[in-house]
């Protein structure tokens, strides 16, 4: 089986403070993730729309990261020795992280369609995290076309936070076999069982939203798991991998007393 790696989507749930986020950094990594992973866009180019009226664009202002921002938090990933990665949702947001030269983007699920982007990052960045929330397969297949020069993890997702457990629809996952080059999960459900069972998928990667504290502001912190439950996913993978090992195609050692001894032992 592929080694699956693990996200800890901090998103924006630092709310603009660095040392907040250095916090998140240092626990997911303790946590056993692969990546931190934040968000990337400038209010400046957010249209008018419902986040006007329920508070959220003062939230976006709040948690908005700058360019030096980026800097500081890239550095607390490599000196605790876990991957930085982010979301990108507008190609002209890409000159914040320019300079970081990473080459891993995820692009969220609200942009999957967007085929100006799709094309931008194609250029920018060897591997592309597609995250399929919110948009049919078909749609999903048209977007990976223009991505046919990069490494591209199909993510399957279900835009809805927090996700119910009768809307996960795990069974999707195999509808997206094929159309990258690997699969992953990017998860919103409550808890880490649905990620523990997409594992039989043939999932690469598993994406699941982090927090500290769920009590911290920011939607996102309410439904964020937790690093003892995020430790518990870590360990549920090491197990898997375990449990899948193929030791040979027949009986193993520890079954030779059962068919020397055990068969027919009740047929006197």
């Amino acid at each position: 089986m592929k080694n699956v790696k693990l996200i800890a989507e901090i998103g924006w749930n630092h709310m603009g403070s660095i040392s907040l986020a250095e916090k998140m950094i240092k626990a997911a990594k303790k946590s056993g993730a692969d990546f931190a992973k934040f968000q990337t866009w400038s209010v400046d180019n957010l249209k008018p729309g419902p986040w006007d009226k329920d508070g959220r664009r003062q939230i976006y202002e709040k948690a908005e990261l700058s360019k030096e921002d980026y800097s500081k938090i890239q550095k607390i990933c490599k000196k605790n020795k876990i991957k930085f990665l982010t979301s990108l949702f507008n190609h002209k947001d890409y000159e914040l992280i320019k300079h970081l030269k990473s080459d891993t983007i995820k692009i969220p699920s609200p942009e999957n369609r967007n085929v100006n982007l799709l094309k931008f990052v194609s250029k920018k960045f060897k591997n592309i995290l597609l995250s399929t929330g919110a948009a049919k397969i078909n749609e999903i297949k048209k977007s990976v076309k223009y991505l046919n020069k990069n490494h591209v993890t199909v993510m399957h997702c279900v835009s809805s936070y927090p996700c119910n457990d009768e809307n996960v629809n795990l069974s999707r996952i195999s509808k997206l076999k094929g159309i990258g080059n690997d699969l992953g999960l990017s998860d919103h459900s409550i808890d880490i069982l649905s990620c523990t069972l997409s594992l039989s998928l043939g999932i690469s990667l598993i994406e699941k939203h982090f927090t500290i504290d769920n009590k911290l502001p920011g939607r996102d912190n309410k439904f964020a798991i937790l690093p003892s439950q995020f430790l518990k996913l870590k360990k549920n993978v090491e197990r898997y991998k375990i449990m899948m090992k193929n030791n040979n195609e027949t009986f193993i050692a520890q079954e030779k007393e059962i068919r020397k001894f055990y068969t027919g032992r009740w047929s006197k």
